[in-house]
């Protein structure tokens, strides 16, 4: 079983961005089924979106970036950041930040 987390920086202003909508799903026979959401707190991350763990699996991971950069009057190029991945074994730790702008966003697999 595994376990996922997310924190998500506003490189823009060099802050954590907080309180932006997390969604995890996975890619089932039926589609995407929603398994978790949360929100990242005041230091921009998401500790707890999979306290129990998962199977390997099809995954995406959605960042409503454009939410986050309207409760500030800032306009977006990207509404939502989505990361699609895929876990193949049992027992790891996946985290997976966000790297945000109002006009670009990246990721790479953190530890």
């Amino acid at each position: 079983m595994s376990t996922i987390t997310t924190h998500i920086l506003d490189t823009a202003l060099g802050k954590p961005a907080s309180h932006v909508t997390i969604t995890l799903e996975q890619l089932t026979n039926d589609g995407w089924q929603p398994i978790a959401e949360g929100k990242t707190d005041s230091d921009g991350r998401l500790k707890t979106l999979t306290p129990d763990p998962i199977v390997p699996g099809h995954y995406r991971l959605t960042a409503e970036i454009g939410d986050y950069f309207a409760q500030s009057n800032r306009s977006s190029l990207y509404l939502t950041a989505q990361i699609d991945f895929v876990i193949t074994q049992t027992g790891e730790h996946f985290h997976l930040p966000y790297l945000i702008t109002p006009n670009s966003w990246s990721t790479y697999r953190g530890s």
